[in-house]
């Protein structure tokens, strides 16, 4: 079996984390990444929260698994020649530089289409065109902007950001898509193409059910189903939700047995409709399969406060592993509150290739995400990331750059 995006070659211009989770996820899928970095310094992750001091951080190397690096001063007339060659010859070029950054480098989207007609360029940017898009974003600016801050937390609190990182890595994959299907489409037409993600768009696209709900509020003044209801007002916006589920079927996180000492013995728990008979035999509450007040879901809703308490009752006598190890006897949705310690150490996540030990020269062997897409034909084999300027020699000599070629580039400071 092949990989499913071998043969597509993609230079690699981004750093951080937006660009770089986009770019690994298609190395995973087989395309050959070519990362280009200034030399002596690299990606800036490189050496951003470091645990080994002179070693490549955790934060580069679990973003740029599966990617080959060269180094390339592309100030240097020669330098900028290189590129021009290896656009030629490449499929992609991905970049989240500052807007504009590509432009003042001499690489408008002009130039890179005469140079090469079938190449796409991607990339990631904080705003997608308006008054805002020359503003740079990160992460947490990005979780503002999209509208999950505002709808994150409890309402009695501030605006919230959420610890995944859903502008930066959740842009990454966007693009990813938007990259895949350029390629698709460039397979009928010839043509390559320009692919944009704008963070501000991806953290939106994420927080869709509240634009949802924004509409509902308009319309009606009153959300049934957030703990606001039937004891608070709501505002003119979409408030925050607590643990609301966000869909039709309450749910709410529980205290378990060892809260008081474990912060994360607790289970999130949903009072699905369908199996809201069994959920009353659990917890010992039978007469309210019939009581007028919780027989229905309408019923339910104004008093589910009161209904996830008495639950939480329940809940508190047992760990939330036998809690949920009770519940899936009897197909009730639940989930226990997993700790990044216990992510790491579960075993069946590690069978499955959802995290992997890899095996570093420099750092030995650590822990790091694997493909979380499986495809049948095309399996991930995720290898480390590389050294600075690993591979410059190699990735050269493939793109036609002879052995004295590269001696010359290299005193010159091209490379």
């Amino acid at each position: 079996m092949g990989k499913a995006l071998e043969g597509v070659r993609i230079l690699d211009f981004t750093h951080v984390q937006s660009g770089p989770t986009c770019t690994q996820l298609l190395a995973w899928f087989g395309a050959d990444v070519i990362k280009i970095e200034r030399a002596g310094a690299g990606d800036v992750t490189r050496d951003q929260l470091r645990d080994i001091p002179g070693v490549d951080s955790l934060y580069f190397t679990m973003l740029n698994s599966n990617k080959r690096s060269i180094t390339l001063d592309t100030k240097n007339p020669e330098g900028k020649r290189v590129l021009e060659q290896m656009i030629e010859q490449a499929d992609v070029l991905v970049e989240n530089f500052a807007p504009g950054a590509l432009d003042r480098m001499g690489f408008t989207w002009e130039h890179i289409h005469k140079l090469n007609p079938k190449m796409i360029v991607a990339s990631v940017k904080g705003f997608g065109p308006g008054p805002y898009e020359d503003c740079k974003v990160y992460e947490n600016v990005a979780q503002c902007v999209g509208g999950s801050a505002s709808t994150t937390g409890f309402d009695d609190g501030p605006p919230m950001v959420t610890g995944a990182q859903i502008g930066d890595s959740g842009t990454g994959l966007h693009l990813a898509l938007g990259i895949v299907t350029a390629l698709y489409q460039r397979t009928m037409t010839g043509r390559g193409q320009r692919v944009l993600t704008a963070m501000q768009d991806g953290v939106l696209n994420l927080c869709r059910v509240k634009l949802r709900d924004q509409q509902r509020l308009d319309r009606n003044g009153v959300m049934e189903e957030y703990p606001q209801y039937p004891n608070s007002e709501f505002g003119e916006a979409v408030p925050r939700a607590g643990n609301a589920s966000g869909g039709g079927q309450p749910g709410w996180i529980l205290k378990c047995k060892g809260w008081e000492t474990d912060p994360n013995a607790y289970i999130y728990f949903i009072t699905q409709a369908p199996v809201w008979g069994s959920i009353c035999k659990v917890i010992g509450k039978p007469e309210w399969v019939e009581h007028p007040d919780y027989a229905t879901p309408k019923a339910r809703l104004p008093r589910l406060k009161q209904i996830f308490a008495t639950i939480e009752h329940w809940t508190e006598t047992k760990t939330k592993f036998e809690v949920m190890a009770i519940l899936n006897e009897y197909h009730i949705p639940c989930g226990p509150i997993l700790s990044m310690k216990e992510i790491a150490e579960e075993p069946s996540l590690r069978e499955t290739g959802t995290i992997v030990e890899v095996d570093h020269p420099e750092r030995g062997k650590y822990l790091t995400v694997g493909n979380p897409i499986k495809l049948s034909d095309s399996p991930t084999h995720v290898e480390r990331s590389p050294l600075l300027g690993e591979h410059t020699d190699e990735v050269l000599a493939e793109f036609g750059f002879n052995r004295q070629q590269v001696t010359a580039l290299r005193e010159v400071g091209a490379i």
